[in-house]
């Protein structure tokens, strides 16, 4: 790939509502992805005051947050930014915050005029209140997410995940599967050290976002792809919600597609 070069995807489809894209590896769909998000925050800011984008936290995001922190011609300043998670008991200073990590990795290069972290140290109650008021003081204009190696979207997990939740951001108990993943992911150096309860933006909040960038690679997410893309739109796989979403866009590399 020419330097510069947009890159190209080696497979497009379309899945219900849900545009796929297939990317060689993590580094271009991480280009392709940054890219994109950054020329619709571009267009957003062209035409409005502000942009609201709640951001993922993971290290499958990097690749995405390392090109977005380059692009030129945003208005940081104007953008208001949030999180999607965040485990009960740590705050953004704690080690293995998901606060934090976007914070370390995206949001201190980037600068965004106001930023938004969820307090895990806090009541979880009061917190859930706290934020759910943030988030429903106007629209959400972006959702940069992910899908976990179960399934879930956020700490969303299967099987509890509820697709017409009342609520915008609920206290879970975390899946043994995406515990496991956080010691995968390198987050936690054991099962024993990774928190059992998160606070996560349900899944009615965030499929309010008017536009969904999700980024997916490796091969350890690709059952969950699979599930994703091809089994029942049910809470049993929270992510294939996404192909029920009027304007979403989900980012794979060929260790996640599998085709």
């Amino acid at each position: 790939m020419v330097i510069g070069e947009d890159p190209r995807p080696i497979r497009s489809l379309t899945v219900d509502a849900l545009r796929v894209l297939v990317y060689k590896d993590e580094r271009q769909l991480g280009i392709a992805a940054g890219r994109a998000v950054a020329s619709e925050l571009r267009a957003l800011l062209a035409r409005q005051a502000r942009a609201r984008v709640v951001f993922a936290s993971a290290p499958s995001q990097r690749e995405m947050w390392r090109e977005l922190s380059r692009a030129q011609g945003i208005d940081w300043d104007r953008v208001v930014a949030f999180h999607m998670d965040e485990y009960v008991g740590l705050s953004a200073g704690s080690p293995g915050s998901l606060g934090g990590l976007l914070c370390r990795e995206l949001l201190a290069i980037v600068r965004p005029g106001e930023v938004h972290l969820i307090d895990g140290s806090a009541h979880p109650a009061e917190e859930c209140r706290r934020y759910s008021q943030l988030i429903a003081e106007s629209p959400i204009d972006i959702a940069c997410m992910g899908i976990g190696e179960n399934g879930h979207i956020a700490f969303n997990e299967p099987g509890e995940a509820d697709f017409q939740d009342s609520r915008l951001m609920k206290v879970v108990r975390l899946d043994p599967e995406s515990r496991q993943q956080q010691v995968n992911d390198g987050t936690f150096a054991s099962l024993p050290e990774v928190p059992e309860r998160a606070l996560t933006l349900t899944v009615p909040a965030l499929m309010a976002a008017r536009r969904i960038f999700c980024v997916v690679p490796g091969h350890r997410k690709r059952q969950a792809v699979q599930r994703a893309l091809w089994g029942e739109v049910s809470p049993s796989c929270p992510a294939s919600i996404l192909r029920r979403h009027p304007n979403s866009i989900l980012y794979l590399d060929t260790g996640s597609w599998g085709g």
